[in-house]
């Protein structure tokens, strides 16, 4: 085998392992998203209340 071709395997080889690495290393810090419970916020998200939030810019006025 040549030098040039010896070299190229070389790095290939390594640029698959820093890709498995770095894969696995995704996954272990994440979560399947099918795993998680749905959140009601996600779901429904909620509108706030306008009386609320007139009562509450009234009392600051104040």
């Amino acid at each position: 085998m040549k030098r040039q071709k010896k070299i190229f395997v070389i790095v290939a080889i390594l640029f698959i392992l820093a890709t498995i690495l770095v894969g696995y290393d995704i996954t272990t810090r994440t979560s399947f998203p099918g795993s998680k419970k749905l959140l009601k916020e996600s779901i429904a998200p909620s509108e706030p209340d306008t009386q609320d939030s007139l009562k509450i810019d009234s009392l600051k006025e104040k």
